[in-house]
C-alpha cells in the first residue's frame, strides 16, 4: 500500500514538472539570436513555424531585372546542315508505263521530274496542239473551209466532214482541240497552206519559235508518218506557250461545244474530270506512238505541264505524274527556304561573335 501511495506521489510530481521543462526549452530557443539558414541566402526566416519561413521566403524573393546572362557561342560550333530534300525519281519511274515523260513547273519552265525527255518519238495527236495555234491566229471565227476528198477520206477520229461541203472554222478549231479530229486538221491545213505538207513546214517553224528545237512535223493530224517526230520536253514547251495564248487556253478546257449545225463536239481529256486541278490537255495515239499526252495542271495556286509519249496506261501515269509533281515541288520549295534562311543566318553579325548578351526580358533581337 505504501508503495502505492509512493508511485502515485512521483508520478502527479513528474506530471506537473515536464511542462514547464519543455516551456522552458523552448523559451529559450525563441530567445536566441541564431538563425536557421546562414547569411548567403538572400533572405531572413522567420523564428515561428516552417509553413511561416515559407510564405517568407517567397514573398521576399525579387528577381533581378535585366541582369545579363553571359553564354559563350564558338564559332566553331558545327551548324545542323540544312535538310536537302531527296527524291526516289528511280524507284517512282518504275511506276510508269510511259517511256518518255516529263513534269515542269508552268510559270517558270524549270524541269522537276523526268525520264528520256529528249528521246524522238511520234507524237500522235498531241501535234494538234500546233495545228489549232496556227489556225487560231491565221483564221477568223467564221472563215468558211472548204473540205476537200483528202481531207474527208481521213482515218478516225474524225466528225466526218462531207467532202465539198464548207464549214466555220470555229467549228474545226474546237474539233481539232477536243474531239481530236483528223479531217478537220487537213481541212484546216489545206485551207492556210494550201496543202497538208505545206502546212506541216509552218508547225515545225511555229515549234521551233516556242523553243521547241526537236520536233518535226510532217502532218497536220499527227498520224504516223516517216521522219515525224517531238520529245517530252517539246511538247511540254510548245503547250506551256500555246497556254498563254488566251482563245487556245479557253477552247482547250472544254468538256463539250456544240458546232453551228448542232453536232456536240466532247473533249478527249479525260484528266479534266477524272484528275483534281487539270486545266486542259491533248491526248493522242497511233499504234507506232502508243499513248500519248500533254496537259496543265493547277494546285493551291501552284501550276505544272506533264508531258508522256510511248504510254501504254496513260490515265494511271498521268494521275501518278501529277500529284508526283505537286508533292515534290514543294518539296523543293521547303528545301530551298531552309537553304536561304540558313544562308541569311550565316550573313548576320550577331553569329560571328564569341558572346551573345540575353537578358530576362527577352527583348533582344538576337534571340
Amino acid at each position: 500500500m505504501r508503495k502505492s501511495a509512493t508511485f502515485l506521489i512521483l508520478f502527479f510530481t513528474l506530471a506537473l514538472v515536464f511542462p514547464f521543462t519543455v516551456q522552458s526549452v523552448n523559451n529559450s530557443t525563441a530567445d536566441s539570436d541564431s538563425t536557421i539558414l546562414t547569411t548567403e541566402h538572400k533572405f531572413t526566416p522567420a523564428k515561428s513555424s516552417l509553413s511561416i519561413v515559407r510564405q517568407q521566403i517567397i514573398s521576399s524573393y525579387k528577381p533581378v531585372v535585366n541582369t545579363p546572362v553571359i553564354l559563350n557561342r564558338s564559332t566553331k560550333t558545327k551548324r545542323r546542315p540544312v535538310f536537302v530534300a531527296k527524291f526516289s525519281d528511280n524507284s517512282f519511274r518504275k511506276k510508269l508505263s510511259a517511256r518518255s515523260a516529263i513534269i515542269i513547273d508552268a510559270r517558270t519552265g524549270k524541269e522537276i521530274y523526268s525520264h528520256n525527255p529528249d528521246m524522238p518519238r511520234q507524237p500522235a495527236s498531241t501535234i494538234k496542239v500546233l495545228t489549232g495555234l496556227i489556225a487560231i491566229d491565221y483564221l477568223k471565227n467564221n472563215s468558211l473551209i472548204p473540205v476537200s476528198s483528202w481531207a474527208a477520206s481521213m482515218p478516225r477520229s474524225k466528225i466526218y466532214l462531207k467532202k465539198g461541203k464548207s464549214y466555220y472554222a470555229n467549228d474545226l478549231i474546237n474539233a481539232v482541240l477536243l474531239s481530236s479530229a483528223n479531217d478537220a486538221s487537213v481541212a484546216l491545213a489545206e485551207n492556210i497552206a494550201s496543202s497538208e505538207s505545206g502546212f506541216a513546214k509552218m508547225m515545225t517553224r511555229k515549234a521551233n519559235e516556242l523553243g521547241a528545237s526537236k520536233t518535226i512535223c510532217k502532218t497536220a493530224s499527227g498520224l504516223t508518218a516517216k521522219g515525224q517526230q517531238t520529245t517530252a520536253r517539246d511538247l511540254a514547251t510548245i503547250f506551256r506557250k500555246a497556254m498563254q495564248h488566251k482563245e487556245f487556253a479557253d477552247r482547250i478546257k472544254l468538256l463539250k461545244t456544240k458546232t453551228s449545225y448542232g453536232k456536240t463536239l466532247r473533249s478527249h481529256n479525260k484528266a479534266m474530270w477524272q484528275i483534281s486541278g487539270s486545266m486542259g490537255g491533248k491526248t493522242g495515239y497511233t499504234w507506232a506512238a502508243k499513248q500519248t499526252y500533254v496537259g496543265k495542271f493547277s494546285r493551291n495556286g501552284e501550276e505544272i505541264l506533264v508531258a508522256i509519249l510511248g504510254s501504254r496506261n496513260m490515265w494511271n501515269d498521268i494521275a501518278r505524274l501529277v500529284d508526283y509533281g505537286f508533292s515534290k515541288k514543294q518539296r523543293l520549295q521547303i528545301a530551298s527556304r531552309e537553304k536561304n534562311n540558313t544562308a541569311t543566318l550565316k550573313n548576320t553579325s550577331f553569329i560571328e561573335s564569341d558572346l551573345i548578351v540575353l537578358n530576362d526580358r527577352k527583348k533582344s533581337a538576337k534571340l
